[in-house]
């Protein structure tokens, strides 16, 4: 034990004979130094500052006020020639650590500084060699202006400058230099938001309005690169597949009732996504790319909601409404529902039948009545096929004709003297005057029987009762094809209505497709 304690003796003496050096190099030094004036043997002389700067965190970027927080190692060395001393003369003592409020330091402040505070660096200790080189590290916490563009938000890169310079001291007193030609980002944490590019480093001398004298300033400019996936999976992917269900408005059924209702729920889904963006984003003339997507997908809403309005109004054409016209059939109904794949009439599930079925169903239908109305019209009613048959075969004008000469009002303008029709209980009566009283005097006429007269009479009657059942069985006829006709033009102005659906389902898609592809091709 007493063996270590003499080998230890040498080491404990040592060291205090180093305090006690540093402490009388202490004394020494600072007898009759003033921290005040610029250290500097002749005032002409030019006094040189180094400075480094090492990004350690960036903290906050604001957008909207655009001031970026970032967490900076600065570092500042120069020459004092106040306070050199020879080593050798305090035991080899070259370097003292001692509070930086001792010593003078150069008043490089940051020029773009938005704080409110303007707190700047701490003040920690300095390091000073006996050859006079001062060493000052300290952290700072600042907050600049950065202007921010968003043109291309949220696939945007920022740059934002570090202007140090001198706030009293012109470039004649004091001159800055760059220790790197960039800051060193070796201890960089990394930003969930931005990622780091580089951070260069640029000298300027500025002649300001103020002074006449130059001013030496240093730059550093940080470049950022915004990490999108955030507002991609939370902004940008919902508005791109909201936006994919406005042409899904044109492939609604239009008796839904539906069609307008999801436009306008599109529309108040994307204000919402708009009013998020714009809470983010500075009150600038530049618009952000993903605000000009919102806008186009809203103006297209828009434009599809009207054009679905309008479409509805073709498909509710009542039975009063005009025929479709010529260049509409032809260029809506033949090319372009070739192109957008319609072919059924109507926006109905179930095809309708075959106008030639209809047609026989209604020929079967007047044999059956006219079957019962009694034996003896058998071949009447052949006869009348064989007619219709006829009539089936020729020209349209030769059918309009026909039907024109078979209908009652086509009977009473052949014979308007002799051939009336009236309602009585609820069914059309249609007698033939001429005919009955002709019977009646063909039955009367002569010298014959009673019992021939009878029966001559009641022939009569059977004929005129078989007249007024045709003639009704006519009637119901022509009001079946004026329904027909009807249900006709309606089932044209749908399927033009259904046909526009379609085609602007397309177009719209379209938009959308190429609108999303040139948003997303900015992130590539």
């Amino acid at each position: 034990m007493l063996y270590n304690l003499t080998h230890q003796l040498p080491l404990v003496t040592y060291w205090c004979a180093d305090g006690k050096y540093a402490q009388k190099l202490l004394n020494d030094l600072f007898t009759n130094y003033t921290s005040a004036l610029r250290p500097v043997e002749d005032t002409n002389t030019v006094l040189n500052v180094t400075l480094q700067i090492t990004l350690s965190q960036i903290i906050d970027m604001d957008e909207r006020n655009q001031i970026l927080t970032a967490y900076l190692w600065i570092r500042q060395v120069w020459v004092d020639a106040h306070l050199t001393w020879n080593k050798d003369d305090y035991d080899g003592l070259d370097t003292i650590r001692i509070p930086s409020s001792y010593v003078w330091r150069p008043d490089i402040v940051l020029y773009n500084n938005a704080d409110d505070h303007f707190t700047g660096p701490m003040d920690t200790n300095v390091v000073i060699q006996h050859d006079g080189q001062i060493m000052w590290d300290s952290p700072a916490i600042t907050k600049s202006s950065c202007k921010v563009d968003v043109s291309f938000f949220p696939f945007d890169a920022q740059q934002c400058r570090f202007t140090y310079g001198s706030w009293t001291y012109n470039g004649n007193q004091l001159d800055i230099l760059n220790a790197m030609e960039s800051a060193d980002l070796a201890d960089l944490v990394d930003n969930v938001e931005w990622e780091v590019l580089g951070m260069p480093a640029k000298k300027n001398i500025v002649l300001y309005g103020c002074c006449a004298d130059p001013y030496a300033d240093v730059t550093y400019t940080l470049k950022l690169k915004r990490r999108a996936s955030f507002y991609v999976f939370n902004l940008l992917i919902p508005c791109v597949m909201i936006s994919f269900l406005a042409p899904l408005g044109f492939y609604l059924p239009a008796d839904s009732g539906e069609k307008v209702s999801l436009g306008v729920t599109v529309m108040l889904a994307l204000t919402v996504f708009q009013l998020l963006v714009a809470e983010i984003m500075p009150p600038s003339e530049n618009v952000p790319l993903i605000g000009k997507y919102y806008i186009a997908t809203m103006t297209m809403i828009t434009a599809s909601t009207a054009l679905t309005i309008f479409i509805m109004n073709i498909h509710h054409c009542g039975p009063d409404a005009k025929p479709v016209p010529k260049w509409a059939k032809k260029v809506i109904l033949q090319y372009l529902a070739r192109m957008c794949f319609v072919y059924e009439v109507g926006e109905n599930c179930m095809s309708p039948q075959p106008e030639k079925q209809e047609s026989s169903t209604v020929n079967n239908t007047n044999c059956i009545m006219n079957r019962e109305a009694g034996p003896g019209r058998e071949d009447d009613v052949l006869k009348a096929e064989k007619g219709q048959e006829g009539v089936g075969a020729k020209t349209t004008d030769d059918r309009e004709d026909m039907e024109h000469i078979m209908s009652p009002i086509g009977s009473l303008e052949k014979n308007s003297t002799n051939h009336y029709s009236t309602w009585n209980n609820g069914i059309f009566m249609s007698m033939d005057c001429g005919d009955s009283l002709g019977a009646q005097m063909r039955c009367r006429k002569g010298g014959v029987s009673d019992g021939e007269n009878k029966e001559r009479e009641i022939s009569c009657n059977a004929r005129s009762q078989e007249k007024q059942l045709l003639c009704n069985i006519e009637y119901i006829a022509n009001c079946y094809r004026d329904q027909r006709s009807t249900q006709k033009r309606t089932g044209e102005w749908k399927k033009v209505a259904k046909v526009l659906d379609r085609f602007f389902m397309w177009i719209f898609f379209i938009m959308v497709f190429f609108m999303s592809l040139l948003i997303m091709g900015k992130a590539v």
